[in-house]
């Protein structure tokens, strides 16, 4: 009976941190499934304020330190919003040459083909999306909307 307890009480504890973690705000930029990330909280913020000359002086000293997925995605990114496309391509390469199921870096890097025309190529990150989540995802779910709104299936 004491080890019943003691398993339910164990039990408790866990399905209360997994709430607690389940309730925390998803953030698409990144994958936030990495563990060995540098912190990119300050990075997340500025560009969440499309403060994106602050978030590329900030990453590009991480990207010196660090060869990471999350970090070359979210350089990517910016450098994708700033009109930097060659460059922004370059990073999306690195982080999938890292993590090749990085489910941001496929969707941003399907969006920068939708930006540059190449509409056949932002299906193919769509097909592989579909395949690294079957039942759905927020990634593929933006990336079947951006399609869709330059008027692709």
């Amino acid at each position: 009976m004491k080890y019943a307890i003691l398993g339910f009480i164990w039990l408790c504890a866990i399905c209360a941190g997994f709430s607690a973690v389940t309730a925390l705000p998803a953030f698409a930029v990144d994958n936030m499934e990495s563990t060995d990330a540098p912190d990119l909280t300050s990075v997340r913020a500025k560009i969440d304020a499309k403060d994106y000359d602050g978030a590329l002086a900030e990453l590009r000293g991480l990207t010196e330190d660090n060869q990471q997925a999350d970090v070359y995605n979210l350089m990517g990114y910016t450098l994708r919003k700033t009109g930097d496309y060659k460059t922004s391509l370059t990073y999306y390469t690195k982080a999938l040459e890292l993590q090749p199921d990085h489910k941001a870096a496929r969707e941003y890097l399907g969006e920068l083909y939708i930006e540059t025309g190449e509409m056949a190529k932002a299906e193919e990150q769509v097909s592989t999306l579909k395949q690294l989540c079957p039942s759905g995802c927020e990634e593929l779910e933006d990336l079947q909307k951006a399609i869709a709104a330059k008027g692709g299936n």
